[in-house]
């Protein structure tokens, strides 16, 4: 791993633990143990840093969903709904754990385009729609009709999940019997 993404991981780090007024170069140095002036150097400019930090978190996603597919081989596609459920599930104890100062991190860019940056909008939603894209395809393979649609629907689900989890933690939490059901009812007759 570069100092640069090095860079960035501590400033997500930061971001999740700290919420958007916590997010300064002088802090993420300290994360990340480097020399004061190395974020800087790197990102001028905090709307710099914030920027970078989309980026690594829409690499850190492609790496995780493809990661969780839970198939080998040159399409790691899930086959069927028990399948998919399962890798969904997965992804969802994820990000409301191991994940979660990242997932936290997200939301806080998210509650920032939503108010003080509106042009983090348009990189937050082409990371979206990228998982859009793959997500597409496993509803496809299910027999969905409206697979984008029905994709569309199941991340908006996850994503309830995820904040859910963040909000109110269950250990006895399961995931999956949701997922099934919702899985279950975008597939045709």
């Amino acid at each position: 791993m570069g100092r640069r993404e090095q860079v960035l991981d501590a400033a997500i780090e930061v971001l999740g633990a700290d919420g958007p007024r916590g997010l300064t170069h002088r802090a993420v140095d300290a994360a990340a143990g480097v020399p004061a002036g190395t974020t800087s150097n790197h990102f001028r400019s905090r709307a710099a840093l914030v920027d970078g930090i989309v980026a690594r978190l829409a690499a850190l996603d492609r790496h995780d969903w493809e990661a969780m597919a839970p198939q080998p081989g040159p399409d790691p596609r899930p086959t069927g709904v028990d399948q998919l459920a399962a890798a969904l599930a997965e992804y969802v104890r994820y990000a409301a754990g191991p994940a979660r100062t990242r997932t936290a991190a997200r939301y806080g860019l998210f509650l920032e385009a939503a108010s003080a940056r509106p042009e983090l909008r348009e990189p937050l939603a082409r990371g979206r729609e990228a998982i859009v894209g793959w997500g597409t395809e496993w509803i496809r393979q299910l027999g969905s009709p409206e697979p984008e649609l029905h994709c569309r629907m199941v991340l908006d689900y996850v994503e309830g999940l995820v904040l859910h989890q963040m909000a109110f933690p269950d250990p006895g939490f399961d995931p999956v019997p949701g997922l099934r059901a919702i899985l279950t009812a975008i597939r045709p007759g």
